[in-house]
């Protein structure tokens, strides 16, 4: 069975702001805060330096991979932690679990005898 999505079923319809009362107003961008921070809490973030090294280090994450590292980080947010070294295959990320962002990478030769300091937890992915 295939569902028919029609135009504004999933976005809302454009309105001029001029037209809602003020009650209409903060209702309607509260709810468009909440979907944005929906939307936000959801996504893996990298930080400008954590891209830096994975280009630098040849360093490239499958979607697959990308989606069990983000279940970890749900996982270590769960479980109350702050920043979280996530090892996913031969690759080492320090991932800063309230905002979601990963803030470095190293690849597996960066990883043989390397000390991790100001972490909470850590996560091992196969």
């Amino acid at each position: 069975m295939s569902d028919i999505i029609k135009v504004g079923h999933l976005y809302p319809m454009q309105v001029n702001p001029a037209t809602l009362s003020n009650s209409a107003r903060g209702q309607q961008s509260a709810e468009t805060t909440k979907f944005a921070d929906v939307l936000d809490g959801a996504m893996l973030k990298f930080s400008h330096h954590a891209e830096l090294r994975m280009a630098q280090r040849g360093i490239k994450l499958p979607s697959e991979g990308l989606t069990q590292i983000s279940q970890a980080v749900d996982s270590a947010a769960q479980k109350g932690a702050k920043d979280s070294l996530i090892v996913y295959r031969d690759i080492a990320m320090i991932v800063n679990v309230p905002t979601r962002t990963v803030v470095t990478a190293l690849d597996g030769g960066q990883l043989k005898s390397n000390v991790f300091t100001q972490i909470d937890s850590a996560i091992i992915l196969n």
